[in-house]
């Protein structure tokens, strides 16, 4: 089996800065980072029924888009998945041995890109298409999102940022792909069961 990549040559300088940190925060603040990195993935969810629900009531175009959103939000964590597999990084916290605010994944869970950087990231950008204000609120979540992971000593800073590029990419492809078919699949939908999630109406 070929060994697991080390990435610690790339930031693992600025990741030990960062732990140096986060053991020196109050305890409050690092248990609040700690919950965030653990639940904030459920913001995401809430963010894309609010945006789902406010362009199904005004009855707008848009809301074929926001259906796609948590499908999009899937593709990016698909491709998220695969990079992983291929790339095989070790977590900083097996690869630097320091002692971190989460407990560290188990061997084999890798840490190129982060998960979660991608979700929050592919949702926040995909949320855009149908809602600036939210897709605003979803893209600093997203930022906080990544930030936390890092911080509670799960991945490294190339990894969240990885993971916020495959996001992004991911989503701007797709939804730009869904906002142009929009009008062809809303008719097609509502013409079938799905007309209640298209329209109030």
């Amino acid at each position: 089996m070929t060994p697991a990549y080390n990435g610690s040559g790339i930031d693992g300088n600025t990741y030990v800065d960062v732990n140096d940190i986060a053991h020196q925060t109050p305890g409050w603040l690092n248990d609040a980072i700690a919950a965030w990195s653990l639940y904030g993935l459920t913001v995401f969810a809430v963010l894309m029924l609010a945006a789902w629900w406010r362009a199904r009531r005004t009855g707008s175009p848009s809301a074929v888009t926001a259906l796609a959103v948590p499908l999009i939000t899937l593709v990016g964590f698909g491709v998220d998945l695969l990079l992983k597999l291929v790339v095989r990084e070790d977590r900083p916290c097996q690869s630097l041995h320091v002692a971190v605010l989460e407990a560290c994944p188990a061997p084999g869970d890798w840490s190129f890109p982060s998960n979660h950087a991608a979700i929050a990231s592919t949702a926040a950008v995909a949320l855009l298409f149908v809602s600036r204000r939210l897709g605003a609120i979803a893209l600093v979540a997203a930022v906080l999102m990544a930030a936390s992971r890092v911080w509670v000593g799960v991945h490294y800073p190339h990894d969240v940022l990885a993971g916020c590029a495959v996001g992004t990419l991911v989503a701007a492809t797709c939804a730009r792909a869904v906002r142009r078919r929009q009008d062809i699949l809303g008719d097609r939908l509502r013409r079938g069961r799905l007309r209640p999630l298209l329209t109030t109406a």
